[in-house]
């Protein structure tokens, strides 16, 4: 892509427009997460001063929502842009979003693939919060040698200033190995100075299951939404004849032959393994979002984050 002039795009637009369109930036903008605006409510309201009788110091701007109190509009700030900005202040209580990632080696398949899907979403995600100026940290897993100094950059950004430091980690990372989920949720529970709002992606394909590591999360207080990414030929595989299966984690490989009944057999265990995580996300509180990594971006957030109250 390049400008009108003919230059290239610099590299901050190159790396943004790769996970998240310009239009979808936009929309984005003008939403934000719920769960952070119930988790600051507090009864001296959404400004805190840092002692009685000194002045409270402005931070920054984000978009109003309906039910956010009026007197922290900024007018004169639509007087130039005809759009509804709520002043933000520096010790306005804010939420830790953490997104845990999982860039093992099974979110390598499919058409599109699984992890450059999940990469967009925990970029939307992750941007909404920054727009609300909450504080957002990635945890990726399993960890890989090569990105440890890149995440530990990014163990919590603030400000939508720090959107592109999002966008680049998140544009650099490579998926491999196996995923250690429980490890890794149990791990992010454990590391995090104050509870918030924790955003799983994953195929949630690891043999060593879910169960413990999203009760880790629970039990250190935080309210957990499960994004569950499997590829439209996991869904729903269409591939007929004799085929050699391949664990692309564990390397283990098993020759069958596909035919009508073994789909079916297939396509019901499928069904089993979401339904089993679905129910248990149900009875805990957790919310549950199954996604094909075809899902149009705008439909799983715009349309079903929203309609869960993730995002408002």
């Amino acid at each position: 892509m390049r400008w009108r002039s003919g230059r290239e795009l610099p590299v901050e637009a190159r790396v943004t427009q790769s996970l998240l369109s310009p239009e979808l930036l936009r929309r984005l903008e003008r939403v934000q997460l719920l769960a952070a605006r119930r988790a600051k409510s507090s009864a001296r309201g959404e400004r805190r001063s840092r002692s009685r009788g000194q002045s409270v110091e402005f931070a920054d701007y984000r978009n109003y929502s309906v039910g956010d109190d009026l007197r922290y509009l900024d007018w004169n700030l639509y007087g130039r842009l005809d759009r509804l900005f709520l002043k933000l202040y520096e010790e306005e209580r804010e939420l830790p979003v953490r997104l845990f990632l999982d860039a093992s080696e099974s979110m390598t398949f499919g058409d599109p693939v699984k992890f450059d899907f999940a990469r967009q979403v925990a970029a939307a995600i992750g941007y909404v919060a920054l727009c609300g100026f909450d504080r957002v940290s990635v945890l990726v897993f399993p960890d890989h040698p090569e990105d440890v100094v890149a995440r530990g950059a990014l163990r919590s950004v603030r400000g939508r200033h720090s959107a592109f430091a999002l966008f680049n980690h998140l544009g650099a990372l490579k998926a491999g190995g196996t995923a250690q989920l429980n490890g890794a949720l149990h791990r992010g529970a454990v590391e995090a100075r104050q509870p918030g709002l924790a955003v799983v992606l994953s195929d949630f394909l690891d043999p060593d299951g879910y169960e413990a590591g999203i009760g880790a999360l629970l039990g250190r207080g935080f309210q957990v939404d499960c994004v569950h990414i499997l590829a439209p030929d996991e869904l729903s595989p269409t591939t007929f004849g004799d085929l050699r299966l391949i664990d692309a984690e564990t390397g283990g490989h098993q020759e069958v032959t596909f035919g009508r009944y073994r789909l079916a057999a297939y396509r019901d265990t499928v069904s089993r393994f979401c339904r089993r995580l679905r129910e248990f996300c149900a009875a805990r509180g957790v919310n549950y979002f199954l996604a094909s990594s075809a899902t149009p971006l705008e439909d799983l957030l715009l349309r079903q984050l929203r309609k869960a109250e993730v995002l408002g």
